[in-house]
């Protein structure tokens, strides 16, 4: 009789571990080529092991919708299961049921928010960037006395679809916690605080933490930059140079990738 020790099976789990993250890799590069091209393997197995590890936190085990996951963190940041932006998606992650039910509701719901956000072949999300990134020559207009109101005026016009998408409330709501985030790091100026609120918009709420984006967190903590003043503007230029590696189209891309 055949005998399996403890050791051989742990040995058996991080074989198809290994398997299935070599198999996301390979997926991740096909989903989003750009940002995966930006990240490089080393940092792309880094968001993968975290996005694994946390879908298992809400029961996501089988491949089904643990690559919906993986898709998910692309579409939406890391944190996305606690974003008020996409509010729904987290309410179905922590209902009780089965995973691959919560999963395909998931999925269709993703299914609507390409349509409607992404536009075909993520045409409007390439608008938004381009929209963002025109923000180095032309900054945001914003007043202390109508920060709220400003910076909603100016969702709808850099990435209009996701704006009427998400509604007025949930974005609010993110403003706020923006606004919270960047006391936290040691932003005072409505300059800083509408910088972390532009990031949190293009990226997710959980962008300052996120392994997609370590350009943010290593900014935002390296003690090297002394001064909040400092530490915002490396942080701004590092999001429009994160922006134009994005952006730039290797020779040969097509141009609806």
């Amino acid at each position: 009789m055949w005998t399996i020790r403890q050791e051989q099976t742990e040995a058996f789990r991080q074989y198809h571990l290994q398997k299935f993250e070599d198999e996301m890799v390979e997926h991740s590069r096909e989903f989003s080529p750009r940002l995966c091209r930006v990240l490089g393997d080393e940092q792309l197995r880094v968001a993968l092991r975290s996005a694994m590890k946390h879908a298992n936190n809400y029961g996501f085990t089988n491949k089904g919708p643990l690559r919906l996951f993986i898709e998910m963190m692309f579409l939406c940041g890391s944190a996305f299961d606690t974003d008020p932006q996409y509010a729904g998606v987290g309410d179905i992650l922590r209902s009780p049921g089965d995973q691959m039910l919560r999963a395909e509701q998931i999925h269709q719901g993703s299914l609507a928010y390409l349509e409607q956000v992404s536009g075909r072949d993520g045409v409007n999300v390439r608008r938004a960037l381009v929209e963002v990134s025109k923000l180095r020559q032309a900054p945001l207009m914003i007043s202390g006395a109508n920060f709220v109101a400003d910076l909603l005026q100016e969702m709808r016009r850099i990435f209009p679809q996701k704006a009427a998408y998400i509604g007025e409330a949930r974005l609010t709501s993110l403003i706020h916690e923006g606004i919270a985030e960047s006391r936290t790091v040691g932003f005072s100026t409505i300059r800083q605080g509408t910088l972390i609120v532009v990031l949190m918009f293009a990226f997710g709420h959980g962008c300052t933490q996120d392994p997609l984006y370590p350009w943010i967190s290593r900014t935002l903590r390296d003690h090297r930059i002394v001064g909040p003043t400092a530490r915002a503007d490396r942080l701004e230029r590092k999001a429009f140079t994160w922006l134009s590696h994005v952006l730039a189209r290797p020779p040969g891309e097509s141009k609806h990738e």
